[in-house]
């Protein structure tokens, strides 16, 4: 059929019956937008009362938010005319074509769904995983993000992270710091274990229990090297490395135990 053979009643009666379609929609849109805010808000607010977990609130609530966004749009499409029904069979061929593309994702949300149930970690976990070190920073549907010692954010998938091996440094809440020092033979091995404990004893920040501990540890080559092990909170474990490090050397200057260094030794040959 010509366009010119259309009337203009029949145009304005298209325009008419479309254009109140498209405005429903955007009306319906505006309003769902709306209501699916107030109700992850409502959401946020019962699962704060009932403390649920950070972790899980951010997942649970990301996760509804997107199954109504998805009812939201299934309605808009209604509005407009789209045959739902057909629409979701559709739909529902289109996500097993798509599911089988993308494996890897669904792996992700199964991951993040064991990592929700079983709760390996948390925000504000320190943790290891995947060669990574940081500070869990938020866990999504399919991936985990951490922060790590440089401020950098890392992102690691779900499936990756819920089928590897995870160090979590924060779940018994104190962590030992390994450090080792060194004095001349010629140190008196009773008095340098005395100093040493002496400032770990005298630092707040250095846990009692368990008790730190000052142990000979090896007979090097130029050195009697002491296992230096304080226990400190998971806040206060870098404070704890670099402070000990300091004082252990002040206290054994001050105590007139030296401390070993490199000695280079040339030989010369007589011509």
């Amino acid at each position: 059929m010509d366009l010119e053979s259309i009337d203009t009643g029949k145009w304005i009666e298209l325009g008419t019956e479309y254009g109140l379609k498209v405005i429903g929609a955007i009306v319906i849109w505006i309003i769902g937008s709306w209501v699916i805010k107030k109700i992850t808000k409502g959401i946020s607010k019962v699962m704060t009362k009932q403390n649920y977990d950070e972790s899980l609130q951010k997942f649970l609530l990301n996760l509804i938010g997107w199954i109504l966004k998805i009812l939201l749009i299934l309605t808009i499409l209604s509005q407009l005319g789209v045959e739902t029904t057909s629409f979701a069979a559709i739909l529902a061929a289109a996500g097993l074509a798509i599911g089988m593309a993308l494996q890897g994702s669904l792996a992700n949300f199964a991951g993040g769904v064991l990592l929700m149930v079983f709760k390996p970690i948390k925000i504000g976990d320190l943790i290891e995983a995947q060669g990574e070190l940081g500070v869990v920073k938020e866990i999504e549907i399919f991936t985990t993000k951490i922060i790590s010692p440089t401020n950098k954010e890392i992102i690691i998938p779900n499936a990756a992270l819920s089928n590897g091996n995870i160090t979590n440094y924060s779940t018994e809440g104190k962590l030992r710091v390994d450090l080792t020092i060194g004095v001349s033979y010629d140190a008196d091995i009773k008095q340098t274990k005395a100093v040493l404990l002496k400032v770990l004893t005298d630092n707040p920040q250095v846990l009692q229990d368990p008790a730190p501990t000052v142990n000979v540890s090896e007979l090097a080559d130029s050195s009697v090297n002491f296992a230096v092990r304080p226990f400190a909170t998971v806040d206060d474990y870098w404070d704890v490395y670099f402070g000990t490090i300091e004082k252990c050397k002040l206290a054994l200057d001050a105590a007139g135990i030296e401390i070993p260094y490199p000695h280079s030794v040339e030989i010369h040959k007589d011509a």
